[in-house]
């Protein structure tokens, strides 16, 4: 019997594999829209260095807390972690291959800006391991990314697109929809350019206004707007239409890939309730101690993260899930996709009863063990969501 291929889209074995995130959170530029953990770049080298070290710190420490795994995937995010130096990046792989031995070629992801000084990195970065680039490009049209406080253009998006896809065998962008003045045939002229650009996986997100980001500020003040419901609902629609029409299947809530293969094995792993391991400032993890379901979360602040790594202390929480906990946590994770949730793993929750309204209302289906959000749940699953765990 041969050894399973570990870019297979199967179900992990969370006692075995493990992934890793590791986030980066330095920006060269805050946007507006942005809150996430992240910084300011500037004038930080001898800051990053020791971040770099402390990061490895706490990978060998919680490899050594997990006990002997096999490495399932390794996603680089942030913050920006195209800023990260080439050689940080491989020692980062390196050490995770060495202390997780992976069955197999794994997927490595990296998040990047599509700015010209980026670009330049793309072939040291394929050099020191990675194979999947996620591009936030975010907009393909100027005033957009103008709007949306990015620092590079349209032509430079195109350049370093052009550059990714001779360094990466697999590349994805990031689109952001539901902007102040969009409309339907904006949205889908910019669907119809990134699907010609070539990308095999689109993730669109809908701009979401938090209160403590700029954008949230100016909403506050009432200076912004965001389209309705209705129009929100209809980029929705547009998306579907669009990328179904190009052979993209939504196997996750904001995630279109064309064909099984191009789906992102790591955030797979994460969906479907495998361990991973959270390096980094403000990195979010989920281990299995003891038996037990761990949730941990690092430090956000930098020198607190770099000085818990060196104290053996990187997390500022971690909490032991009981069983309703993780099987809360399964559900709010399997409906975003296309498999849905075990109805094995929701033991403890009265899901499948308080399910049936919803089933027979036709946002939610149950075929053999599983329960899956429908087409028609899927823009609605907040509020599916609620109904189910309320």
């Amino acid at each position: 019997m041969t050894e399973a291929d570990p870019l297979d889209p199967g179900p992990p074995n969370p006692g075995t594999d493990v992934g890793l995130y590791v986030h980066w959170p330095y920006c060269a530029r805050i946007c507006p829209y942005c809150d996430f953990n992240v910084v300011r770049d500037r004038g930080r080298n001898e800051e990053q260095a020791g971040l770099v070290a402390a990061i490895l710190s706490d990978l060998e420490a919680q490899a050594a807390l997990t006990g002997p795994r096999r490495l399932a995937s390794i996603f680089f995010g942030g913050g920006t972690p195209s800023l990260m130096a080439p050689e940080a990046v491989a020692a980062v792989i390196d050490r995770a291959q060495a202390l997780l031995p992976p069955r197999g070629p794994i997927e490595i992801t990296l998040e990047a800006n599509p700015t010209d000084a980026e670009a330049g990195r793309f072939r040291d970065l394929a050099a020191a391991g990675v194979n999947r680039l996620s591009l936030g490009v975010q907009s393909l049209d100027d005033d957009a990314l103008r709007f949306l406080g990015r620092n590079h253009s349209a032509a430079e998006a195109r350049r370093a697109i052009a550059l990714a896809a001779a360094a990466f065998d697999r590349l994805s962008i990031d689109l952001i929809y539901a902007r102040p003045g969009q409309t339907v045939s904006d949205w889908t002229r910019e669907l119809e350019t990134a699907v010609d650009l070539g990308f095999e996986h689109v993730s669109p997100y809908q701009l979401t206004i938090e209160p403590t980001t700029a954008f949230g500020r100016a909403f506050a003040r009432g200076t912004l707007t965001p389209p309705d419901e209705d129009l929100a609902a209809d980029l929705y629609e547009t998306t579907q239409i669009v990328l179904g029409r190009a052979g993209f299947e939504a196997y996750e809530v904001s995630n279109h890939a064309r064909g099984i293969p191009a789906r992102s094995a790591h955030n797979l792993h994460v969906w479907r309730g495998g361990d991973y391991l959270g390096l980094g400032p403000g990195a979010h993890g989920r281990i299995t101690l003891e038996g037990a379901r761990t949730a941990t979360v690092a430090h956000r602040n930098i020198a607190a993260y770099v000085q818990g790594a060196a104290a053996g202390t990187p997390w500022s929480d971690a909490d032991r899930q009981d069983a309703a906990e993780a099987a809360e946590e399964r559900i709010l994770l399997g409906l975003r996709t296309v498999e849905g949730a075990a109805v094995a793993d929701l033991a403890t929750l009265d899901i499948v009863n308080r399910a049936d309204d919803l089933i027979a209302d036709g946002f939610l289906t149950r075929g053999g063990d599983r329960i899956v959000a429908t087409a028609a749940g899927r823009p609605v699953l907040d509020a599916v969501l609620k109904s189910i765990l309320t």
